[in-house]
């Protein structure tokens, strides 16, 4: 059946269960499980309205999706902007109830859904945003990913899993895509000539963050379908649905041991191939060509724009791809927000543009195949909308999540802290601002944010001094993956939300100190110790009692801080 067929009688279906709601006739616990399959969140600030998680497989969007959703934004939330998630997913806040339908009908128009974003199901499926254009790999691994993602979205297989199950799909030596720390990660790997993956099975972060583990030395691609269908198989079979915080696939990789789950999606994926559908049979027949650019309109090959840091913006944000003459740009999203304008600057731009647009899991995006020499043409239209900013990949590219903005699990507000560090970075840290570190920020241990996988991360805390709450950041230093390895950040110090950005000045002024030539963060701790930073962060760490009224407020609040916090609608 044609999937616009499917998705209007989806969205039929929850309008009418919208109106039941409002009649009284369905339960709020009932509906709560159908909005969260659409990826419809309830939001901590706004009674009665809405938060919208909308998927974008792979993190590719086309122009036509990006005026959808500049669109939606300016109709539909009353800030008319949206934000990226860590996911390559596109959010959109405070939308009413009698907007939800017209909303979602609109980005179905343009192909765009959230079906699935939420929920216990396989969520939006991630890739590496140079799959296609590194120099490096061997392989385009987008094809593979797409039949993943075709195949297992509105799978009956799929659609009431034990809790969420995330895959992520790299191409590249370097793991940009953070295979170790999902559910599901794929390596490209050719073996014989013959393209296949590398399998990783049972990473996760949150409160228990663990590394995926190497299921079988390579996986063709015939065969990689029968495998993921095997795990998932087995996760709904076997996995907790009792307990919701020991509910990940990771605890049943825990509960029955490395070697005895590795053998039983072995065994169990035996009988999935022999048992195959058509469907899967068809996915790729056999074989998964690379993605061809599609056509679009050349950039022209403007003069060289002076000023406005073009030069720096070139260092940082500029990288060149395989195919002769052309390079990606990451255009740098502060804060992970965009407005309705400046997505229409970027469909622009990637209407022009051979290769579109793909979205990062650092609230960024990668605007792919611009001729070198329409770089100052290219800058100058980003500039115009505001996102001609430098630094992507330095310590100035801050990852947030909403935080208690809008999300009910929050402690803090990582806006208010990022918001901070950018200051920062413009001020007190401006000969730092380029140094090659990764911050990340969440509101609270779940890591929405990945504050385990940075060089510094930051996840938000309370601390009762008498009858006050204090809000605060608990540090980590030294996260980081690479293929088959997570190392998760050490934890230092719980540090006053206003004293957070003082502390992360200097841990920054700490390692231009103590490094040594092209040595990076990671192995400057590994060769002085975390504990070289404990008698620099200590004095900020100190609370006396009662704490001063300042530290009782949260960075960027108007409001005494309040523990508010409480169990997330992803746990439902």
């Amino acid at each position: 059946m044609d999937d616009r067929i499917i998705a209007q009688a989806e969205l039929q279906h929850l309008a009418a269960a919208l109106a039941a709601v409002e009649r009284g006739e369905l339960e709020p616990p009932l509906f709560q499980k159908l909005r969260l399959q659409y990826g419809v969140y309830s939001m901590r600030r706004a009674p009665g309205a809405f938060m919208l998680r909308v998927r974008v497989p792979l993190g590719i969007v086309t122009p036509a999706q990006m005026e959808a959703l500049a669109a939606a934004c300016e109709s539909f939330t009353p800030s008319g902007t949206c934000h990226l998630t860590t996911r390559q997913d596109i959010q959109g806040y405070g939308i009413a109830p009698q907007s939800l339908v017209p909303m979602l009908q609109a980005l179905a128009a343009a192909g765009l859904t959230s079906r699935e974003a939420s929920g216990g199901v396989v969520r939006n499926v991630t890739c590496c945003p140079l799959a296609g254009v590194a120099p490096d790999e061997p392989f385009d691994v987008t094809p593979a990913a797409r039949v993943v993602s075709d195949y297992l979205l509105r799978n009956p297989l799929a659609q009431l899993l034990p809790r969420k199950v995330k895959i992520a799909f790299e191409g590249c030596p370097v793991d940009h895509a953070r295979t170790p720390i999902h559910d599901l990660g794929a390596v490209a790997a050719v073996q014989d000539g013959r393209p296949g993956f590398r399998l990783y099975v049972g990473g996760g972060l949150g409160a228990a963050p663990r590394a995926a583990q190497r299921l079988e030395p390579w996986t063709s691609l015939p065969m990689l379908l029968p495998t993921i269908e095997a795990i998932l198989r087995l996760f709904d079979r076997f996995g907790e649905r009792r307990i919701r915080a020991k509910a990940r696939l990771k605890f049943l990789v825990e509960q029955f041991g490395w070697g005895a789950f590795q053998r039983g999606v072995l065994e169990e994926r035996r009988a999935v191939w022999a048992t195959q559908s058509g469907r899967s049979l068809a996915a790729w027949g056999g074989e998964a060509a690379a993605d061809a650019p599609p056509p679009g309109e050349p950039l022209e090959p403007s003069p060289a724009f002076e000023g406005r840091g073009l030069a720096r913006w070139c260092s940082t944000n500029v990288t060149a791809q395989r195919q002769a003459g052309f390079v990606a740009v990451t255009v740098r999203v502060p804060l992970g927000d965009l407005r309705a304008d400046q997505l229409r600057t970027l469909a622009a731009l990637a209407r022009r543009s051979a290769g579109g647009l793909r979205l990062t899991n650092g609230q960024n995006l990668l605007l792919r195949f611009v001729p070198h020499g329409a770089l100052a043409g290219v800058y100058e239209a980003l500039a115009a909308a505001g996102l001609a900013e430098a630094g992507a990949g330095r310590v100035v590219d801050v990852t947030r999540c909403p935080g208690a903005d809008t999300c009910l699990s929050a402690i803090t507000r990582p806006r208010g802290l990022a918001e901070a560090l950018e200051s920062l970075c413009r001020d007190g840290l401006s000969a730092s601002a380029d140094t090659a570190l990764s911050i990340k920020i969440s509101g609270c241990p779940n890591s929405c944010g990945h504050h385990h996988i940075a060089d510094i991360g930051l996840f938000g805390a309370a601390a009762r001094v008498g009858d006050r709450y204090v809000p605060c950041y608990q540090l980590l230093v030294g996260g980081r993956t690479a293929e088959g390895e997570a190392r998760f950040g050490r934890p230092l110090l719980r540090i006053p939300a206003q004293r957070a950005p003082e502390a992360v000045a200097r841990i920054v002024r700490w390692y231009d100190t103590a490094r040594r030539a092209g040595e990076t963060f990671h192995a400057a701790l590994e060769r002085l110790g975390p504990a070289a930073l404990e008698p620099l962060l200590a004095p900020l760490a100190e609370l006396p009692a009662p704490p001063p009224a300042a530290l009782c407020r949260d960075l960027g609040a108007d409001a005494p801080f309040q523990l508010e916090a409480r169990q997330g609608e992803c746990a439902a």
